[in-house]
């Protein structure tokens, strides 16, 4: 079930949302090589992707783990592991995973940026992110494990939709086998059952005895940002944006019914 667009037109260009993934392809191919070199591809995620064990100094300097065909990432003490929380944002660990991301940032972002204003959307995204690293150290705070990716920000930007949008219609792509179906579903719909799925997933790793080593997809950070997203959306939401889009949108639409 894979979401490729929205029947919620906007009125302003989402400059923010296309900046946000420009950067993030151009951070994929210009310091991680796009994934084409594993070397680099293992650096940029160890060196630059956060580590909770490292913020927290509860990881043991030296311990290594495996990461790729006979590589692995070491804890270390660097200055630059307190900045990895906001690096990590904009570094992923495949191709999969930069084009998901992608794709969830484009059918949600670009409304929320609409009701927001540009920079208000940016500041809520960095913190959404924010708020999902914390999460994940929270959760996980002995963890060698280095964590990367948009999610936690992207989660945050659903959790805002599901506030402000959620009657719209989400056009959700169903793959069964070879048959391919597109079925629009409201926004809640969508929205809360992705929540469910995060907060189900992440139950075994509360249960575990080991945390660090329960799964490689950071849920919690997730499940934090989508939270955060929630209770900033309307903080962020901007009255004079928000009453200006429906002004033009029902003006279109009175338009469109007349034509």
């Amino acid at each position: 079930m894979i979401p490729i667009g929205d029947d919620n037109p906007t009125v302003r260009v989402p400059v923010v949302t296309i900046f946000l993934l420009v950067a993030i392809f151009a951070i994929w191919v210009l310091v991680q090589g796009a994934g084409l070199d594993e070397r680099l591809l293992v650096a940029s995620v160890c060196n630059l992707g956060m580590v909770p064990g490292e913020i927290t100094h509860l990881a043991p300097v030296g311990l290594g783990v495996p990461i790729g065909h006979d590589l692995a990432c070491v804890i270390d003490k660097q200055q630059i592991n307190l900045l990895t929380p906001l690096l990590s944002m904009f570094l992923h660990g495949g191709w999969m995973h930069i084009l998901g991301n992608a794709l969830f940032l484009w059918v949600f972002g670009n409304n929320v940026e609409d009701v927001m204003g540009r920079r208000r959307f940016l500041a809520f995204y960095l913190i959404c992110g924010l708020v999902a690293a914390a999460a994940h150290i929270i959760v996980d705070p002995r963890s060698p494990i280095p964590t990367v990716g948009a999610s936690g920000a992207i989660s945050g930007v659903m959790g805002a939709y599901l506030l402000l949008f959620p009657k719209v219609r989400v056009r959700m792509l169903f793959i069964f086998i070879i048959i391919f179906k597109v079925i629009p579903l409201p926004a809640w719909l969508v929205l809360v059952y992705w929540f469910a799925i995060q907060l189900l997933s992440g139950l075994p790793e509360l249960l575990s005895p080991n945390p660090e080593i329960a799964g490689g997809v950071a849920v919690w950070a997730h499940v934090g940002g989508f939270v955060a997203g929630l209770v900033l959306a309307r903080v962020f939401e901007n009255p004079g944006l928000a009453q200006r889009r429906r002004d033009i949108l029902l003006a279109q639409h009175e338009f469109d019914a007349l034509a």
